[in-house]
């Protein structure tokens, strides 16, 4: 069942994880519960780390739900669905906590962009990234902002054009969007944890002071990412759109 839980692993630290049982793709009401779960994470003070994690061992997330993009039929619902991303994007940046993400899997689009948000993140080299919405003919305008902020303009255009193009772990670890990349999902996540229980440790005000400054320049994403959802939500509109995502919904 496609859930989104958060677990509190000992004091101080939260772990929130979602799932969906298409490769822990994201519908609206995923994305919706998961900028919930941050952002009440964010509001507890006895919180310092959030890790967040998605279920499963293969794929971290496939992105956008191809169920819902077909089904959207109007402006406003298109617009509506592609904020879910910004709320989420936005909960990362605003909550006030370190949020370190692990990615076990695949990361395609949105997925790439909820790894791209965190401020510290590990994966395995299982886990290849890839932008593939030019392929259905829109674009990574929601989570391009904190991909280009993650990686530079030069990466962030590279896996844009070429958006059919798997990109290794290893290459997401050069570009700066994986701090870390392990063989194992265990080695992974003996780091992840171990990550968590210092920063668990250190002083408070200096990891909330530490988040602001990560963040800095970023204030204007309230307006710009809502904006960047109504790019995309004309244009899943479009007759490209619709035939391209028809085509990929027809295949075996």
């Amino acid at each position: 069942m496609a859930h989104v839980t958060s677990t509190k692993i000992k004091s101080g630290i939260i772990e929130i994880e979602f799932f969906h049982e298409a490769q822990n793709s994201l519908p609206s009401d995923i994305l919706k519960q998961l900028a919930e779960h941050i952002l009440d994470a964010g509001s507890m003070t006895e919180v310092l780390i959030i890790i967040l994690k998605s279920g499963g061992e293969r794929t971290f997330c496939a992105g956008a739900s191809f169920t819902e993009l077909i089904s959207i039929q109007e402006f406003d619902a298109g617009q509506q669905f592609f904020s879910g991303f910004a709320h989420v994007i936005n909960a990362i940046r605003t909550c006030g906590k370190i949020v370190i993400g692990r990615v076990q899997g695949k990361a395609i689009g949105g997925g790439v962009g909820l790894a791209a948000a965190v401020d510290y993140c590990f994966a395995t080299q299982q886990a290849s990234v890839k932008l593939s919405e030019l392929a259905v003919g829109i674009g990574p305008f929601v989570v391009g902002p904190a991909v280009q902020r993650k990686v530079g303009l030069s990466a962030f255009s590279q896996m844009t054009i070429n958006a059919t193009e798997l990109y290794s772990a290893n290459w997401a670890r050069e570009k700066g969007l994986f701090a870390d990349v392990f063989e194992t999902i265990e080695e992974m996540d003996t780091a992840v944890y171990s990550l968590a229980d210092k920063l668990n440790s250190s002083n408070p005000e200096a990891l909330k002071l530490l988040k602001g400054i990560f963040w800095e320049g970023t204030d204007h994403w309230d307006k710009l990412l809502f904006e960047r959802a109504g790019l995309s939500g004309k244009l899943v509109l479009s007759d490209f759109t619709k035939n391209a995502l028809a085509k990929f919904a027809a295949k075996p």
